[in-house]
């Protein structure tokens, strides 16, 4: 009793994140900082390449010429290890992709093509063969063509790969979603993850393969894979029901549900909270990483995606048909949850006791 005790009262007041390796407060001082610095380049409103929206969204528009163009870009993080550790490369350009489609389609654009940048030790055909079978892969589910890339040698910076890309999409300049009309009592939809998806790997492999010491290959009974099949699970993509929400109802915001967790949600321009009050089940691997490396759930919600990859906000009377839309995809989906009116833009987690703001979620 009294050691369970001491290890609640450390993993309760513990980073983490930061103790894998992470630092996102850090991280978030030197983005603020840099913020500032790019904005300086930005063109006069109403000049060609005019930006649309505050840095902070999940992508940008830039006006052309009277059309709206979304742009965003994201790489596929330390889960590129796992690849190397299992010599499997086939599915981690879907996670390039999903990442960078995801996050175009939540400012209501329509993402059409995506160039991707591959940096390596020492180039390997078989293995560019392989990363190339899940871009092609990950831009038939998205609709979207591969227009180009980059292909780097980098011995001594690299070891091992990265993978990263650059999505834009056309969006009409008046139908840009930012969540500017997100009201209280605004229904929350969450569409369910294929697990992991491509935040949090860090601490992941914290947990199992440096405190657990675990192979990727093992098998753990709460799964249905192996351990490095699980990790490797490529993110889903929501480009189709997402785009069939928007053409079906008055969507009021997107998000997609990486790292931060649910905090993603509050990146809207209306100053609303969020109460989730009726989230699913959470999926085994992250039961797992919480119970073997004994970590908080306050510090699990803010990390990974928890089971939910991507959310809608949409009007209450909408929510039944919204939740079948994202159905109809073959996506498990449901009502998770209200928007409030809450300019400290809090969100509650009444199931876990967490109340999260900015960064972080805590117990309240």
């Amino acid at each position: 009793m009294a050691r369970a005790a001491q290890a609640a009262s450390v993993t309760a007041t513990r980073d983490d994140y930061r103790d894998a390796g992470v630092d996102t407060d850090t991280a978030d001082e030197g983005l603020a900082l840099l913020t500032r610095r790019i904005a300086a380049t930005w063109p006069p409103a109403g000049a060609p390449g005019a930006v649309k929206l505050p840095i902070g969204y999940f992508a940008n528009v830039v006006e052309v010429h009277g059309h709206g163009i979304a742009i965003s870009t994201d790489g596929v993080g330390s889960k590129t290890m796992i690849a190397s550790m299992l010599g499997k490369y086939d599915t981690v350009g879907i996670d390039c992709v999903a990442m960078n489609v995801n996050d175009v389609v939540c400012v209501g654009a329509t993402p059409v093509s995506l160039v991707d940048y591959i940096a390596v030790d020492k180039a390997d055909a078989a293995m560019l063969d392989a990363i190339a079978v899940g871009l092609t892969e990950g831009a038939r589910l998205a609709g979207v063509s591969i227009s180009g890339g980059e292909t780097a040698q980098l011995p001594d910076i690299v070891n091992g790969f990265d993978l990263a890309g650059t999505a834009i999409g056309h969006v009409a300049l008046d139908r840009i979603v930012v969540g500017a009309d997100v009201r209280a009592g605004d229904a929350v939809i969450g569409i369910a993850s294929n697990g992991v998806h491509s935040n949090g790997f860090s601490l992941a492999r914290h947990v199992f393969l440096k405190e657990q010491q675990v192979a990727l290959s093992h098998r753990y009974s709460d799964l249905d894979a192996t351990l490095g099949e699980e990790l490797l699970r490529p993110t889903h993509i929501y480009v189709k029901e997402a785009l069939d929400l928007i053409a079906a109802m008055p969507v009021k915001a997107l998000a997609h549900i990486t790292s931060d967790g649910f905090l993603n949600l509050t990146r809207v321009k209306a100053e609303a909270g969020y109460v989730l009050d009726a989230l699913p089940e959470t999926p085994p691997i992250f039961s797992l990483i919480r119970r073997l490396g004994e970590v908080d759930d306050s510090n699990m919600f803010a990390v990974f995606n928890m089971g939910i990859g991507f959310a809608a906000v949409v009007a209450e009377a909408d929510a039944e048909r919204a939740v079948a839309i994202a159905q109809r995809h073959g996506k498990r989906a449901w009502r998770i949850g209200h928007a409030t009116a809450d300019p400290a833009r809090r969100v509650h987690l009444p199931q876990h006791g967490l109340v999260g703001q900015g960064k972080h979620f805590r117990r309240g």
